[in-house]
C-alpha cells in the first residue's frame, strides 16, 4: 500500500491522492492479487499510477490491473474466472 500511495503522490500530488480514497480490501498472498478500492472519480488515476510502480523495497516488479468493477462480489467473479 506505501509503494501505491507513494506512486498516486508522485503522479498527482497530496491533492489527487486525498481524492483517491483508496483503501485495501483484501489481499492473497499466495496468488499474490489484491482488491483496492477507489473513489470512481478517479479510478483511471489510480490505475495509471499502479502501473507507473517499477519496484517494490529495491526489487523490480510488473503491477497489473487484472479488473474494475463497481461491487465487490462482482469483482470476485471476474477475478476467479
Amino acid at each position: 500500500m506505501d509503494t501505491i500511495w507513494g506512486a498516486i503522490y508522485k503522479l498527482y500530488g497530496e491533492y489527487g491522492a486525498s481524492q483517491a480514497r483508496l483503501a485495501l480490501i483484501s489481499f492473497d498472498g499466495e496468488r499474490k492479487q489484491a482488491i483496492l478500492r477507489a473513489s470512481l472519480d478517479v479510478v483511471d488515476n489510480v490505475r495509471t499510477a499502479i502501473a507507473s510502480i517499477t519496484s517494490i523495497s529495491d526489487k523490480p516488479v510488473a503491477v497489473h490491473v487484472l479488473a474494475v468493477s463497481g461491487t465487490v462480489k462482482a469483482l470476485h467473479g471476474k477475478v476467479a474466472a
